[in-house]
């Protein structure tokens, strides 16, 4: 087996094998990566990885959102309102390699993703 091989295995168990809330912070974890990584390539002058990086970016706010229960509680629509402009900005972002879009979006992205580790965190000590 090859070494990319046992990675996506290992990535695959780890997902199969987390809860919804690690997930979610897993989700969270790659979204602001990927943020990370576009802006650097677009500095750099990399296109191509910028879009990679961008559409993958993309690909996760949409997971997120198609995932999302607005209804379930009282702030979902403004999270779902949330998810759309990020969607928004990050095509604006690759199609102008625009990097003040991407730092806004991980200047939103960066602390929902620390709130959710902190949530899943304070999940999983009530749990035990």
């Amino acid at each position: 087996m090859s070494t990319a091989s046992l990675r996506a295995r290992y990535l695959g168990d780890a997902v199969a094998t987390s809860s919804p809330q690690q997930v979610l912070v897993m989700l969270y974890d790659r979204l602001a990566l990927d943020l990370e990584r576009a802006q650097k390539a677009v500095a750099a002058g990399d296109r191509q990885t910028a879009n990679t990086e961008l559409q993958h970016a993309q690909a996760i706010v949409l997971e997120l959102l198609s995932s999302l229960q607005v209804d379930a509680w009282e702030g979902g629509p403004r999270l779902a309102a949330l998810y759309n402009w990020l969607i928004s900005e990050l095509v604006q972002a690759n199609v102008k390699l625009d990097t003040n879009r991407i730092s806004a979006c991980r200047q939103v992205v960066e602390p929902l993703r620390d709130a959710w580790r902190q949530a899943a965190a304070t999940l999983a000590g009530t749990a035990s």
